[in-house]
């Protein structure tokens, strides 16, 4: 019963890092459009929220000339940067994660549409 167990944890583990490294960024672009009206990927301009331009990698809190909450400034103090595990624990459920954050966007409820933003936000890193 135990190894059966152990097997069954390395089994979700290798699944869920694996599910990390996949992604559609085309269908990652449409996903994305629910963001879009706070958000941009593709130019390092600020709207509502802060661009999202370069966000993997980036320390939480730091897009220059973006007034972030303080939720979020306390969240990012302890020099947490944005990956793609962190990043999709918070597009599932923003303020779960960063409670009194000024993002009002319910999060992401399907793992295949998180992953897919993620995609989609690595792709435009450079552009």
């Amino acid at each position: 019963m135990l190894l059966r167990l152990v097997l069954a944890s390395a089994c979700l583990c290798l699944w869920s890092g694996l599910a990390h490294a996949g992604g559609d960024a085309e269908q990652g672009a449409q996903v994305f459009k629910k963001c879009g009206a706070c958000h941009t990927a593709s130019e390092p301009a600020n709207r509502v929220g802060p661009s999202l331009m370069g966000v993997i990698g980036r320390p939480v809190a730091s897009f220059a000339n973006y007034s972030y909450s303080d939720a979020m400034k306390t969240f990012g103090a302890d020099g947490k940067v944005w990956d793609e595990a962190l990043l999709a624990d918070y597009l599932l459920s923003p303020k779960a994660m960063v409670a009194g954050t000024k993002m009002s966007f319910a999060g992401l409820k399907k793992p295949q549409d998180i992953e897919n933003v993620i995609a989609y936000l690595k792709s435009t890193a450079t552009k």
